[in-house]
């Protein structure tokens, strides 16, 4: 089934439709959302990403990133994703949004009015492995420690949105 973003202006006014692999080819602005889950100990949920990405495979991001449909809030997208990939029920607010462009690799662009939601889990994780290949918590102390060793282990937005998020808390 393809996949369709909602391409927007600067002031997230919807200008049509777009087919996912190619607003990310033509590198156009649409919008998405990052979840950042924290555990009772502070500690960051990372998830590894599916080795069947077409991008940015096997890499490690925030809880869940994506893109909501057309008919939904960017809470309603942000909740729908965290079940379909992660297997849970969480709960989580809007923090802020920003926007950003980051190239991802082979002609790829994430262009995105992306709004970051944060939130707390403690329990089982159901992990959807055409999604997620595994998730883990980190200290932010140890996160920053690996993002400056092994920058290539990471996604090439969560690096961005990982300092926006610094900026606001």
């Amino acid at each position: 089934m393809e996949e369709f973003v909602v391409l927007v202006n600067s002031q997230d006014e919807v200008l049509g439709l777009m087919e996912k692999q190619q607003a990310h080819i033509n590198g156009l602005l649409h919008r998405a959302f990052s979840v950042f889950l924290f555990n009772n100990k502070g500690e960051m949920l990372l998830q590894k990403r599916a080795s069947e990405k077409y991008h940015s495979p096997l890499k490690w991001t925030n809880a869940v990133c994506s893109h909501p449909r057309i008919e939904e809030t960017y809470l309603e997208g942000a909740k729908r994703r965290v079940r379909e990939e992660l297997g849970i029920e969480a709960e989580f607010s809007e923090k802020f949004d920003f926007i950003y462009k980051a190239d991802v690799g082979n002609g790829l662009w994430e262009h995105e009015l992306d709004h970051v939601f944060v939130g707390n889990f403690e329990g089982e994780f159901h992990l959807n492995k055409e999604e997620v290949e595994d998730v883990r918590y980190i200290t932010m102390e140890d996160l920053d420690k690996e993002m400056i060793e092994q920058p290539e282990h990471f996604t090439e937005w969560f690096k961005i949105i990982l300092e926006e998020y610094k900026h606001h808390f």
